[in-house]
């Protein structure tokens, strides 16, 4: 990835960097980025590196740790995630299918990508990722740093949109940060507002 990157989402230095620099990093970042605060979520591939006693994430290494004991590291006190045992089982199934199908190279989703809609639908096949999960991050590819094949705004959706605060993909700071998540919880409250009273 590009060395001039500035990622501001762990909004801690060292797991920010991380980010900046390894594809893998921000993968596995998107796909804790649920049911916790995105810092948390995004602090997470630095936390497993340490653990690891590594300076990145090796997709073939994580992907052949015993199981067990790759819970049990993200299960340390401070965990990873709130479900560190479910989000450890999908890290590695992630880093498996990276290893089959991209020779471990996280890079490769997206370096060869000839359009938007391709790279959309190679990041809808990785384990974990859902359409809006992998629109996210294609939005966060084309905004931060700077992959955009052809059509990649339209693509993401809504998350391609320029000048908008929506996920993690608007985040420079701590002011957007904020208003990223005051969007989410507008989202969240207009959901409840439409369903029926049970």
């Amino acid at each position: 990835m590009d060395k001039d990157i500035t990622m501001r989402l762990a909004q801690q230095p060292e797991a920010d960097a991380l980010l900046a620099r390894s594809p893998l990093a921000a993968l596995v970042g998107m796909l804790l980025d649920q049911q916790v605060p995105m810092e948390w979520a995004f602090s997470g591939p630095y936390t497993i590196a340490q653990r690891l006693g590594a300076d990145d994430l090796d997709a073939q290494a994580i992907a052949a740790y015993d199981p067990e004991a790759f819970a049990a590291l993200l299960s340390r006190k401070p965990a990873v995630h709130r479900y560190p045992g479910s989000m450890a089982q999908r890290i590695q199934q992630l880093c498996a299918y990276l290893v089959e199908h991209y020779d471990g190279d996280a890079e490769a989703i997206w370096r060869d990508a000839g359009t938007g809609e391709e790279l959309l639908k190679r990041l809808k096949e990785l384990p974990g990722y859902g359409e809006q999960k992998a629109q996210i991050f294609l939005a966060m590819l084309g905004k931060r740093f700077g992959v955009r094949p052809e059509g990649w705004r339209e693509a993401a959706g809504g998350y391609g949109l320029a000048n908008v605060y929506r996920s993690a993909a608007d985040i420079t700071g701590p002011e957007s940060l904020a208003k990223v998540r005051a969007y989410k919880q507008e989202q969240k409250a207009a959901a409840k507002a439409k369903k029926p009273p049970v």
